[in-house]
């Protein structure tokens, strides 16, 4: 387990009462837990998380190698994905029972979650067939893995920042009806806080958007969510901050989130996503516009080119670690 506070006494103290209901062996400052490597430079004020012996071990497990071809990017755009890539006769079927589908999903998702945030819309594509995954659904996934051979040192990089010091900004966008299946739009957030992320998603939208701009509305409602979860996170922690920034590259869908005003064009939207309106008014979240550019969540909606990729990863703090 670990532990945190700013009192080094007050950790001592927790140490002695656990030491005194349990057997427990203390091993000193935290370098590794779950398998995710923390690395620290207190000189600069840095402090880093990757997953290099983890992801090595899935590699091997999987049968990625040297002789491996690492590619660039986790999903490339001539991957279109969809459920009428499953198998379709005995044979392929037997082919795809032969193949470790959800082992290697699995594998690459806990990496998502814990400190690969660059993963996230390719896994989430390819997580949504494993019930019945087909050859080109294998292909897409073996594709990831040669990224992850090629970025196997790659990890979260965070900062002391005298400029924003320890303030939580969040980034959101979606793409229109990517989703080949049911034409459902993606919504992508990623908050980071010292200059590097912290929490961030890509999934489906539950119901189909009629407009991008009733897309980017949606996906702004849901980074607004967790942006309220994060403030009240920080504030447990004793770090105050009047309010958050979500910048969003949507006009339309900003002008939506702060004009109460009903018309023709957005009256069928759901009442839920609504909410949004009255926390700007509070001002708790300020909801402010970006570049397309500028804004990191691109590539969580959808497969971008190499530079715009690279962009956003040093946007976010995400570079070689280990």
């Amino acid at each position: 387990m670990l532990i945190a506070c700013k009192s080094k006494v007050e950790i001592d103290r927790l140490k002695t009462q656990l030491s005194n209901e349990f057997e427990m062996k203390d091993l000193g400052e935290a370098r590794k837990i779950l398998g995710m490597e923390i690395e620290r430079d207190r000189a600069k004020g840095k402090i880093s998380l990757c997953q290099k012996q983890y992801l090595k071990k899935v590699l091997q497990r999987f049968g990625m190698n040297e002789n491996s071809k690492p590619v660039s990017t986790p999903l490339a755009p001539h991957f279109k994905l969809s459920a009428s890539m499953s198998p379709k006769t005995g044979e392929e079927s037997h082919y795809m029972a032969q193949i470790p589908y959800a082992s290697v999903v699995g594998s690459l998702m806990y990496a998502m979650v814990c400190t690969r945030p660059d993963i996230s819309q390719a896994v989430s594509i390819v997580s949504r067939y494993m019930h019945n995954p087909g050859k080109g659904h294998w292909q897409a996934v073996k594709w990831i893995l040669r990224y992850i051979l090629g970025t196997v040192d790659v990890g979260l990089l965070f900062q002391q920042d005298k400029v924003t010091g320890q303030c939580v900004v969040g980034y959101v966008d979606s793409d229109y009806a990517g989703d080949l299946d049911k034409r459902r739009s993606t919504t992508g957030f990623v908050f980071s806080i010292a200059g590097g992320p912290v929490s961030w998603r890509s999934i489906l939208q539950s119901t189909v958007a009629l407009s991008t701009t009733e897309a980017e509305y949606m996906a702004v409602t849901e980074a607004i969510k967790e942006a309220i979860w994060l403030q009240g996170l920080l504030d447990d922690l004793g770090v105050q901050q009047d309010h958050v920034d979500v910048h969003c590259d949507s006009q339309s869908a900003i002008y939506l989130a702060k004009n109460q005003v009903h018309h023709a064009r957005t009256k069928h939207i759901d009442v839920r996503f609504h909410f949004v309106r009255e926390i700007i008014d509070e001002g708790d979240i300020l909801l402010q516009k970006i570049g397309t550019a500028d804004n990191p969540a691109d590539m969580l909606t959808k497969p971008v080119s190499l530079l715009k990729f690279k962009h956003c990863l040093d946007l976010i703090g995400i570079c070689k670690i280990c």
